[in-house]
């Protein structure tokens, strides 16, 4: 049996929820990526300080430090020594175009998981726009690798909705914070919501109904994966950008982004 091939697409299916647009939003930062082998400086007495009034501004409990801290720190390994080479290599095989073509593809194939939050949070107009986007990438933006409603101003910008952000718009709180083995920063109910998305994404559901990731039901999650992987791990690098404390960086900006996205 080959179990190093099967053994990557199943860590590739796993990342899937973690590495869509839907499921994670992403940090608003303006430096430029850190090096994913920099590592954080001593604390000295000005950086605790620091630190205290940076991690103070994020109201989450985080009861599990101790575990997610060692999750993180396993995380941080996989992304640099394996996602990390697997998103180089897909960016140097790949024209630049066809990168775009496949984001578009698989950002317009996710209709679902926008259409249905949207209407659970009763955006119907938004669930309306939602509508119109897909009719208008699939149709004449040739099954969606061009994104020409992106021409169309009403729907240039549509907010994107998740499951997490459902739950939240129900005023479920975030609960616990966690660091998930290989998906990363959550909570509680954004943990609930990655199975939420999960469902919904039509790329999982060939492996549903395939009950196994033998044949093709792991393709396309796994080419969704990768071709996420230079824009999240980008973002990934963002959000501990020169921190003293890298763990508590990411902390801080995944809440701040997912509660912004709930009250967008």
């Amino acid at each position: 049996m080959k179990t190093g091939p099967l053994c990557l697409k199943l860590v590739l299916l796993a990342l899937s929820p973690f590495l869509t647009d839907c499921a994670t939003s992403k940090p608003q930062a303006e430096s430029a990526p850190a090096s994913p082998t920099a590592q954080a400086s001593p604390l000295d007495d000005d950086a605790v300080d620091e630190l205290d009034d940076y991690g103070s501004a994020v109201q989450i409990s985080d009861p599990f430090e101790g575990l997610n801290r060692a999750t993180f720190k396993f995380n941080d390994v996989l992304y640099n020594f394996v996602l990390r080479p697997v998103s180089k290599g897909y960016q140097f095989v790949t024209p630049g175009p066809v990168q775009k073509g496949l984001g578009n593809f698989f950002d317009n194939v996710k209709f679902p998981v926008r259409f249905v939050n949207s209407g659970l949070q009763g955006k119907f107009g938004r669930a309306g726009k939602e509508v119109q986007k897909f009719g208008v990438n699939t149709v004449a933006g040739f099954g969606g690798f061009i994104r020409q409603s992106d021409k169309i101003p009403s729907l240039a910008s549509v907010p994107r909705e998740d499951t997490g952000q459902t739950l939240g718009a129900w005023g479920l709180g975030h609960g616990p914070y966690l660091v998930l083995p290989v998906l990363g920063p959550s909570s509680m109910r954004d943990g609930v919501g990655y199975a939420g998305d999960y469902i919904l994404n039509p790329t999982s559901w060939g492996f549903f109904l395939k009950g196994s990731a033998k044949g093709w039901a792991w393709i396309p999650g796994t080419v969704d994966t990768v071709q996420s992987l230079p824009d999240k791990l980008y973002y990934y690098d963002e959000s501990r950008s020169n921190a003293v404390d890298p763990y508590i960086s990411v902390r801080s900006i995944y809440i701040q982004n997912r509660d912004a996205a709930v009250a967008e």
